[in-house]
């Protein structure tokens, strides 16, 4: 007989993907809703992760020389009006401040939904030599876009995010730069949150208002479904020819700056529950995870037994986040708070483990339990943690290359996605615009990218026939 589910309230994924979503974010306790629709309060567990993933994606930025900045919430229509690709790329989804207290404003401001305009204006003021340069600023701040549609972490009206923005002397160098952050991205989504991403670049349809080039880095959740997990947009010198971000250069002239700006947000939060999560509730990657070990004391009453998992609540600090749950509820009960929360490793202890001197280690990740003596359990942790990362990545990575699929033609994709359903199609690209519109109308997927590993599966483009050389990741994307 199968053990019984320690969790029954969340809907079966298989059932209702996104209901188990919307499950797992409430019942988890990592947001909740407010009388602002749209908004969400992020609560502590929540923005503990989210906490965990700027502090080690700060580190990583700061060791390549950036600095962070803040820069003011709101922008002048006037402002943002100076790059036209921009605006009209935003414009559906900006939210406008018309009022100062009682009296109706001289200017719309516009609360900020990215930052291009406002770090522009302030490098046309601080920018005046070669010697000024790079500016390799960051923010972490919140945005608004004002979207339609709503889904905890996902889409949401007010989220929150880093956005790098730098200036370079040359184009070389913030083409280097736009693609080293992306790299950076990829690295930290395998390393810290175990999840396989695809980089590559965005086709002019998809990439970013006011871009030369967009990257992209694309992972794929557990349905099949991709998510744009992190961009890094080169602009050229457009917004400085725009902004008038000028400096005198080595030769005595006066040339403009080439600009880049990179990003992730709270969606990668999102990114990890639909990587990782299971019908349990969350799967949190280690590295990420607010309680990395918890410590179930059983039988507490007994003699020694609380003392026990105090000692050894404590030893695991030193290497890792630990917490002891020392409340009067039941250990089934604990073992399936837990559970839900995704927290990687449980630690019970008991009257017979203080007899043998050991513990038993229950993995969140595949439920197996391991009895271990209590002698180097900070090293037998350690290693634990180590290994639920590596099979967390991949198990998502297996799900990746399961789903991924090669086709050559109309036809081919909609019968794969009738058959086998959402997944990634890497199917043979002429560079149309119009080719590309065509497949989104008749197979309802969207280019999500065109990999820098480029493999060719063919000479032809999937829709028109004609001869084709840009291999294209195709799908429908969150």
């Amino acid at each position: 007989m199968a053990e019984k589910k320690l969790v029954e309230q969340i809907t079966p994924m298989e059932e209702d993907f996104a209901q188990w979503y919307t499950d797992i974010v409430k019942k988890a306790e990592l947001v909740d809703y407010t009388s602002v629709k749209g908004c969400l309060a992020i609560r502590p567990y929540g923005y503990a992760i989210w906490e965990l993933i700027q502090r080690q994606m700060d580190d990583r930025f700061k060791a390549l020389g950036h600095e962070n900045v803040c820069m003011p919430m709101f922008i002048p229509e006037s402002l943002l009006d100076k790059e036209k690709d921009h605006v009209e790329g935003f414009a559906p989804e900006c939210a406008w401040v018309t009022m100062g207290g009682e009296e109706q404003l001289a200017e719309r401001l516009c609360v900020r939904p990215t930052s291009e305009t406002l770090f522009c204006d302030h490098y046309s003021r601080v920018i005046q030599s070669y010697r000024d340069l790079p500016k390799l600023y960051n923010q972490w701040v919140s945005v608004v876009r004002w979207e339609k549609t709503t889904r905890p972490f996902l889409r949401t009206r007010e989220f929150l995010w880093q956005e790098g923005h730098t200036a370079h002397e040359t184009a070389e160098e913030a083409m280097a730069e736009t693609e080293q952050m992306l790299k950076v991205y990829a690295s930290f989504c395998r390393e810290v949150l175990n999840m396989p991403v695809i980089e590559g670049q965005k086709t002019e349809k998809e990439r970013f208002a006011g871009a030369v080039s967009t990257y992209t880095i694309e992972a794929m959740m557990h349905d099949g479904k991709a998510l744009q997990s992190g961009t890094s947009h080169y602009f050229g010198d457009g917004f400085a020819k725009a902004f008038d971000v000028k400096f005198a250069d080595r030769n005595g002239g006066l040339s403009y700056v080439h600009q880049t700006s990179w990003g992730v947000s709270t969606r990668l939060i999102g990114g990890i529950i639909m990587t990782h999560g299971d019908d349990s509730g969350l799967v949190l990657p280690p590295k990420v995870a607010p309680i990395q070990v918890v410590v179930i004391p059983i039988a507490s009453h007994k003699p020694g037994v609380l003392d026990k998992a105090r000692e050894l609540t404590e030893r695991l600090r030193k290497v890792v986040r630990a917490r002891i749950d020392e409340t009067d509820n039941s250990p089934g009960w604990k073992f399936a708070q837990y559970e839900m929360k995704g927290v990687p490793i449980r630690l019970e202890v008991g009257p017979r483990d203080l007899e043998n001197d050991q513990c038993v280690l229950v993995r969140r990740d595949s439920g197996e339990k391991t009895v271990c003596p209590l002698g180097g359990i900070e090293n037998t942790v350690a290693a634990m943690l180590d290994d639920i990362g590596q099979s967390i990545y991949d198990k998502a990575l297996e799900n990746m290359e399961r789903r991924t699929y090669d086709c050559a033609s109309v036809e081919d994709i909609n019968a794969c996605r009738a058959g086998k359903g959402d997944g990634f199609i890497r199917a043979m690209w002429c560079g149309d615009r119009a080719c590309e519109e065509k497949l989104k109308e008749e197979c309802g997927i969207s280019s999500r990218c065109i990999p820098f590993a480029q493999d060719r599966i063919g000479e032809k483009c999937a829709c028109c026939g004609r001869p084709a050389d840009k291999l294209v990741i195709w799908g429908v994307a969150y």
